[in-house]
């Protein structure tokens, strides 16, 4: 049965999350004083990233709700016992810088108008609403979307099975009849090959994280504009892929 909806993940695959963090983290330490504290903005993503990936995991786990696990990543960056209410203020600046430097990645907007008329289209994040629906509205293409999940509200987050069958009912589909794509090959490629979707790993640097080629496992793609050729959609959009 072909692919009639196609299911998005947000960061770093239609959001240059990793270029935007960066930046913003590098005005924000600037403007807060600390960057000779950290050596370099990257050693300080690196640190930063670290302490979100922990986090984050104790916040799927429900060890923290989505506004303590980001309390705690200012408290532990900073090596500092701070009141809710500081570290509040903190990642809000944070944020102010980091908005700053929001984009789409370029091939997003082609391969969204490409499949606009052929497929149907949702958002599946391990983030929350409040969230995403931010940042979709900013970036231009929150009404691009007729469902729009987090694991924040859902209670479960990928590479569950039941996040990804959420978007698939959601969208009153079954899950062979929806693609979904993300930059992870185990949360995202992975995780949506084993709840029965069509799984997309865009691998927009050429990361080896994983054996791609099983027949169960997720299409590799580098550029978006591999995608069409993927869904088997009519449009003059679409390239064979640079993975094979």
């Amino acid at each position: 049965m072909s692919i009639r909806a196609v299911v998005w993940d947000v960061d770093d695959t239609l959001f240059d999350y990793s270029g935007a963090d960066r930046i913003g983290m590098r005005l924000h330490l600037t403007a807060e004083g600390l960057l000779a504290e950290y050596g370099t903005v990257d050693e300080a993503i690196v640190r930063w990233r670290a302490i979100t990936d922990t986090q984050w995991a104790r916040f799927a786990a429900g060890e923290v709700d989505f506004q303590g696990q980001r309390r705690d990543r200012v408290r532990v960056f900073l090596g500092q016992e701070l009141t809710d209410a500081q570290a509040d203020a903190w990642f809000q600046r944070y944020i102010a810088h980091y908005e700053t430097a929001w984009a789409l990645f370029p091939d997003v907007l082609p391969v969204l108008d490409a499949l606009a008329a052929s497929h149907r289209h949702a958002v599946l994040s391990n983030s929350s609403i409040r969230v995403q629906d931010h940042k979709l509205r900013v970036l231009g293409v929150y009404d691009r979307f007729e469902v729009i999940l987090c694991a924040a509200e859902l209670g479960v987050s990928k590479p569950e099975a039941g996040a990804f069958l959420a978007a698939c009912e959601a969208l009153e589909l079954a899950p062979h009849e929806v693609a979904y794509v993300g930059d992870h090959p185990e949360i995202d490629g992975r995780g949506a090959a084993e709840a029965g979707l069509l799984s997309v790993w865009i691998d927009r640097y050429g990361g080896v994280h994983t054996d791609a080629t099983a027949p169960t496992g997720p299409h590799r793609i580098a550029s978006l504009a591999e995608l069409p050729a993927i869904l088997g959609a009519d449009t003059r959009f679409g390239a064979p892929s640079t993975f094979g």
